[in-house]
């Protein structure tokens, strides 16, 4: 039994230094909560979907090319300090933008989080996710940033659903209708999504004015009229078809489409079936 004087002693240094007895506590108790969640909580994990860059959805940026896509793919799980996974990329899609170079990236990740509330919120490296949200990765060998598209408590089999479409281009060159092949296809990092089914072209010719504007002079410049059937795997979205996630197809738009081998410029969706 500790004798009362010490008590007394023990008592008045803790009045007179109340401070530092309340920086200690609090000290210990964020130890204590620190190490239950690390080595007693049950992790949670959840999968969400992201589509790669600047990370505000609003902002249009640079879009990745193909060297940085090979790099993700290669990316191991990024760890916490404790060298646990707290991110896996589970599958990584992408396809081609207006024939730059340049792609739409989409990478499905599995994600170590923690819930918010009873609201379906969850915290994500101290940060609240949710779609439209922003978020950052720091793998071994790659670090980007992204959009949060969409969130998953299990992981998702895509579903794809399979159309016929038309699309047309007027005045086009000879080599466009050379180039394009039957048989052509896409490849999106996990399933291919676009198959040149035929083709079909006739001769155009085109009417313009004279130098002095008056007179319409009809002009053969051997260009054609392209028809081309698509074989495309898209999602199905709102009661229309859409394509490379976010792209709808609907006759009289123009399509951002191509294959490894040609890329459909200023075509447009005639027909679905």
């Amino acid at each position: 039994m500790i004798p009362k004087k010490i008590l007394n002693k023990y008592l008045q240094f803790a009045i007179n230094n109340y401070f530092i007895l309340i920086f200690i506590l609090a000290i210990g108790f964020v130890g204590i909560v620190s190490v239950y969640k690390l080595f007693f909580t049950k992790p949670t994990y959840i999968y969400a979907k992201i589509k790669v860059g600047q990370g505000l959805w609003w902002a249009n940026t640079q879009k990745p090319s193909m060297w940085f896509i090979e790099a993700i793919k290669k990316a191991n799980d990024e760890k916490d300090l404790a060298g646990k996974p707290i991110a896996k990329i589970m599958k990584v899609t992408y396809y081609p933008w207006w024939g730059s170079g340049q792609y739409d990236v989409y990478v499905e990740v599995k994600l170590k989080v923690s819930k918010v509330g009873k609201a379906g919120k969850y915290n994500f490296k101290r940060t609240t996710i949710g779609v439209g949200a922003p978020i950052d990765f720091e793998f071994d060998t790659v670090q980007f940033s992204g959009t949060v598209i969409n969130l998953y408590e299990k992981e998702q089999k895509e579903i794809y659903t399979e159309k016929l479409v038309t699309i047309t281009k007027k005045n086009a060159y000879p080599w466009e209708y050379d180039a394009i092949m039957a048989g052509d296809k896409f490849f999106n990092g996990e399933t291919e999504t676009l198959q040149v089914v035929n083709k079909q072209a006739i001769d155009t010719l085109s009417l313009s004015d004279d130098l002095y504007g008056n007179l319409p002079a009809i002009s053969n410049d051997n260009r054609k009229y392209i028809s081309v059937q698509l074989r495309l795997k898209g999602k199905a979205a709102d009661n229309q078809f859409v394509y490379a996630e976010e792209q709808p197809i609907v006759p009289g738009k123009g399509i951002n489409i191509g294959t490894s081998n040609f890329i459909f410029t200023d075509f447009v969706v005639a027909k679905i079936e």
